[in-house]
């Protein structure tokens, strides 16, 4: 049997990328705040499984406890594959040093690094033990490339994801894991974190105009064909771990 966690899969880009998986008979966890019922349904229909897991991602105590436990779960028939993919997160706060939201700016982090870090420290402990092959994917960015008027505390997380995924890989190398871990860029798609940067401020974000032509002239892709992009380069044998792959690349 193969499992697939995926953060964030009621909507977007998670739900995008569990329906895929569904496509490949893995077993869904989303862990997410609603849940998502067309993915249960779909799961049922194909014989396979779709649990929800109410969790605050922004919380690192309550995600390495979901996963502590489900890996207990799972310990006296281990799956064959596991795959975690970290999709959830935030663009917020939107807005320049100096009027940052100091709570928001807390969540921000928490969310977008310290429980994608959190979770894959259990995830490649307890998959070494069991001996399940597993990959883990961190949904980044291109706002990690370079700075962003407005987006310092979105970019230099998901920054920092960049450089943990590349540490970790390197690590579970030299250690002859069956670990694998990448980071994968989507680039702008039509989902509703492009609604709240559309919504900004052009004091809080000199290139919020940019965006909103980009969503006028029908730019952004949608979540389907990306989430379709990502999985069809899971079912790869030949993952390159450590490696930042772009849309941009996957898709001509």
């Amino acid at each position: 049997m193969n499992y697939a966690i995926v953060t964030g899969a009621s909507k977007g880009l998670g739900e995008a990328v569990a329906d895929h998986l569904i496509d490949h008979s893995y077993h869904i966890i989303d862990v997410s705040r609603s849940g998502n019922q067309r993915l249960q349904q779909k799961a049922e229909q194909n014989e396979l499984t779709y649990d929800h897991a109410q969790i605050d991602l922004r919380s690192p105590d309550q995600a390495a406890s979901f996963l502590t436990s489900w890996f207990d779960k799972i310990t006296q028939i281990p799956p064959e594959k596991v795959m975690i993919v970290h999709n959830a997160g935030t663009v917020e706060p939107i807005e320049k040093v100096g009027n940052l939201d100091n709570e928001l700016v807390d969540q921000a982090v928490h969310l977008n690094y310290i429980t994608p870090v959190v979770l894959t420290n259990i995830a490649f402990k307890r998959s070494n033990e069991l001996d399940i092959s597993l990959t883990v994917v961190n949904i980044t960015s291109g706002a990690a490339e370079k700075p962003n008027h407005g987006w310092s505390v979105y970019g230099s997380t998901k920054a920092a994801l960049n450089l943990f995924t590349e540490t970790a890989a390197l690590e579970q190398v030299e250690q002859g894991s069956k670990n694998t871990i990448i980071s994968f860029s989507p680039s702008i798609m039509d989902t509703e974190m492009q609604e709240v940067i559309r919504s900004s401020s052009a004091s809080a974000f000199s290139q919020v105009e940019r965006f909103q032509e980009f969503k006028k002239d029908g730019k952004l892709r949608k979540p389907d064909e990306v989430g379709g992009a990502l999985v069809r380069l899971l079912m790869e044998d030949q993952i390159e771990s450590g490696k930042l792959y772009h849309i941009n690349d996957l898709l001509h």
